[in-house]
């Protein structure tokens, strides 16, 4: 089974229209009417795990650590951290390599950084 992923409120609504023109069998499900800006981070990873999505977010200062908090009580499919200075082509181009590649055991109760993708 492929990943599906949940973008978290921080991320440009542009990444998943760049991703479905690269793959548009991706399933990837934006922020807007699921997660609204400024719902906490552990809310967010409620909302992720219950729907089976590995998470996709920006929020790497503070993200992680709730994740870690969020494990000692449950499962989850996993959290894609992408750091800030990454363009929107790199972060499609490793989206891709993740969804390609990676399946749910290689995230499953990890948060990982997106890999950046020689080119």
């Amino acid at each position: 089974m492929s990943l599906r992923f949940q973008a978290d409120a921080d991320l440009n609504p542009l990444l998943e229209q760049g991703l479905r023109r690269r793959e548009p069998a991706i399933d990837f499900r934006g922020a807007a009417g699921v997660i609204p800006a400024g719902t906490p981070d552990p809310e967010v990873l409620r909302i992720a795990a219950n729907d089976g999505r590995v998470l996709v977010t920006r929020d790497v200062t503070t993200m992680a650590g709730h994740f870690h908090r969020f494990m000692a009580h449950r499962e989850s499919p996993g959290v894609l951290l992408i750091p800030s200075k990454r363009s929107m082509a790199e972060v499609i181009e490793g989206m891709l390599m993740v969804w390609s590649t990676w399946s749910e055991p290689d995230l499953r109760n990890q948060a990982r950084w997106i890999p950046k993708v020689p080119g």
